[in-house]
């Protein structure tokens, strides 16, 4: 038998409690014994639910408990997890978690002090939620150089982003829309700001890399500044907009962002709506390869979580050694990556302005919309971040031209 404690009755935590109870019989079959949890540990009671037979307030009575050889982390954050995983894994107990910000802060070294004990730290729901990506990785693409990784990370600003664009809803009506769905949390900015989608992609971004790619280093910009206006010429592209955690790995060189993207309608990325996720992996001889479903969720992660408890109840003091150092992996200067942009240009003379724009970026493939007045937009040829941002400087010297209202990536 395998005895397992869960450290958290919160959402995802009572999803784990509700997965293995219903489908019981399955996941010890899978599983190839009987798995019982002996504990959960949360702060609160829950007088009423049977869970309270099995509920703890001291993590000591976990640690120390010689029983339990697997310990299920879905409290969040940092602290106290991080102590609470640590001490677990050198207390030769194996952890399964869904905390993306316990593992893009920690996964190398606690990846390592799991290998050091010969026990596993597994965390499959801590990108996708419900979505099979992390195991993929390290154990189906293994033949493959991945060299791009592009991913929409995060439900709610997907959601967002869909309601703007397909019912033209501003950005800030769409949030409160987001917030009483229970989408978007009364402060949302690990959402709309994109650090949940950058924690994401610092993860895939180091099991790629097999180093530590710092989340603190990936240029990150949110949805705030994106309008129904620019909805409206990212659709005269025949794209949509997207959140988009993206990462490249190229001739030894590797760099990582995430920013809102055009995605044209060729990309299977575009057809990605509502709260769902998708990562679409690049492998050298693989090509594209796409993983969709629900980023998120109280049972599509916990899905995921049992997933790894299976996993780590058959490789009981086998470890799966999966590839991440604490080495760290240098990024490229975001200025250096090609790109290339939708620029939205506010003008006082239209005229004067498209032949500025014309000379200074040498196109006058210009984008109008019917009821949008006094601007205007196109699109560059590919240069370096760098190269584009000096030419709108540039630009924003030529008579006739008042400002740039935005640009946007193009993400093909």
């Amino acid at each position: 038998m395998a005895v397992i404690a869960v450290l958290g009755y919160g959402t995802v935590g009572s999803g784990v409690i509700e997965v293995m109870r219903s489908n019981k019989e399955l996941i010890e079959s899978k599983a190839e014994q009987p798995v019982n949890i002996k504990y959960v540990l949360d702060l609160r009671d829950f007088p009423g639910d049977p869970v309270q037979e099995i509920i703890t307030h001291n993590y000591d009575d976990i640690l120390n408990d010689s029983e339990v050889e697997l310990v299920v982390e879905v409290m969040g954050g940092v602290d106290p997890a991080y102590s609470f995983v640590k001490s677990a894994l050198l207390n030769g107990k194996s952890v399964c978690t869904s905390n993306k910000e316990l593992v893009a802060a920690h996964g190398a070294e606690l990846m390592r002090i799991a290998k050091d004990n010969n026990v596993n730290f597994l965390f499959e729901a801590s990108v996708g939620g419900g979505i099979p990506i992390i195991r993929p990785i390290n154990r189906s693409i293994t033949s493959d150089k991945i060299e791009a990784v592009t991913g929409i990370l995060n439900g709610t600003t997907n959601y967002m982003l869909t309601k703007m664009g397909t019912e033209g809803i501003d950005y800030d009506e769409v949030l409160k829309d987001a917030q009483e769905k229970g989408y978007a949390e009364r402060n949302p900015a690990a959402d709309v700001e994109g650090h949940d989608a950058c924690r994401k992609i610092a993860i895939l971004a180091s099991l790629a890399t097999e180093k530590t790619v710092r989340y603190e280093d990936i240029y990150t910009e949110g949805i705030t500044n994106i309008s129904t206006t620019d909805m409206l010429y990212a659709q005269k592209l025949g794209g949509k907009i997207k959140l988009l955690g993206k990462a490249g790995f190229e001739n030894g060189r590797v760099w990582a962002r995430v920013a809102p993207g055009v995605v044209s309608g060729s990309n299977p990325l575009s057809m990605v709506n509502d709260v769902f996720n998708a990562i679409l992996l690049k492998g050298n001889m693989l090509g594209d390869v796409m993983f969709y479903g629900r980023g998120a969720g109280k049972l599509p992660t916990a899905s995921a979580v049992v997933s790894d408890i299976v996993d780590a109840v058959r490789h009981k003091n086998i470890n799966l050694g999966i590839k991440w150092s604490e080495d760290k992996q240098e990024l490229m200067d975001i200025d250096d990556v090609v790109v290339s942009k939708l620029v939205r240009v506010e003008y006082s003379n239209k005229d004067k302005a498209i032949s500025c724009v014309k000379r200074v970026f040498g196109t006058d493939n210009i984008l109008e919309l019917e009821n949008a007045y006094d601007e205007f937009a196109f699109v560059t040829d590919k240069a370096s971040e760098r190269e584009i941002d000096m030419k709108l400087e540039e630009l924003l010297n030529c008579d006739g031209i008042n400002g740039i209202l935005n640009t946007i990536r193009m993400e093909g």
